[in-house]
């Protein structure tokens, strides 16, 4: 029997089972600490505790969920503009956001990019995109254009780009090259090359993202609103501020019933385009 193996009762040789590395030792350790860190307040943490769970605070905190699961339905004929204001948003941008995606992976892919310069500015450009949230984006674009629609279409725009433009352009990366070898070898330039050899290949994919981002938006969409950038999400900031809760649960099952109803449209969309 060589080193390494086991045999089983059946005969067959099984390999030997590894002994546990000292890394993950250390890591749980190391999770272990941060846990008594973050617990005992003492010890410098932040003090976590779940005390206020069965204190008089909790009992102010259930009487806000009570009021919250008795929803106002009377109130939601009247924010029916607010949900299609968030529609409208997630649709613009989503568009928007797709057409300008698709050449900036282009750009962004060794592919169909061989400026070393250019695709390093792109790729640089790019991460600093998705380096900051949506809201982050939603915060600056409502304080150059100030509240409204315009500050949160702006602000997934360009949210949407780093999005779509990184993952197109992973695509772009595996694509065959066999058909853009041809279409160089026929005298093809750059940009008849990207589209008729390789957009063709990446296409499922670009709609798919482009569905994908929809997806987010109309969720993203509500989060902005209440930094106002419009929509339903500015809604529920005046209800909030005015404690009205049972409005805020009539809004939120609304929401919740909108975006599946959605989701499931781009489901069967995405079946039917990829």
């Amino acid at each position: 029997m060589s080193a390494g193996t086991t045999t089983s009762s059946s005969g067959v040789r099984r390999p030997t089972k590894p002994p546990i590395r000292w890394t993950i030792w250390a890591g749980l350790a190391a999770f272990v600490l941060i846990t008594m860190w973050a617990v005992f307040e003492p010890l410098g943490g932040i003090g976590f505790s779940i005390a206020p769970l069965f204190t008089q605070q909790a009992t102010a905190g259930f009487y806000i969920v009570r009021r919250f699961f008795t929803p106002d339905w009377a109130f939601l004929p009247r924010i029916y503009p607010a949900f299609l204001e968030t529609l409208y948003i997630a649709i613009i941008a989503s568009a928007i956001a797709s057409a300008i995606a698709l050449p900036v992976s282009l750009l962004a892919s060794r592919v169909t990019n061989s400026g070393r310069v250019l695709y390093g500015l792109v790729r640089t450009w790019l991460s600093v995109i998705r380096s900051l949230p949506d809201i982050a984006w939603a915060l600056l674009f409502v304080a150059a254009v100030g509240t409204g629609a315009l500050g949160g279409i702006m602000a997934l725009i360009v949210f949407n780009i780093g999005i779509i433009a990184k993952l197109t352009s992973e695509t772009i990366d595996g694509v065959d090259v066999g058909p853009v070898e041809a279409a160089q070898a026929a005298g093809a330039g750059r940009i008849q090359t990207a589209f008729s050899a390789v957009v063709p290949q990446i296409l499922p994919g670009y709609l798919s993202y482009a569905l994908y981002v929809f997806e987010l938006n109309i969720r993203a969409s509500l989060v902005i609103g209440l930094v106002g950038g419009g929509g339903i999400g500015n809604v529920i900031r005046v209800q909030l501020s005015q404690f009205a809760y049972e409005r805020l649960g009539a809004i939120i099952v609304g929401f919740f019933v909108i975006v599946v109803i959605l989701d499931q449209v781009s489901i069967a969309l995405r079946r039917r385009l990829v």
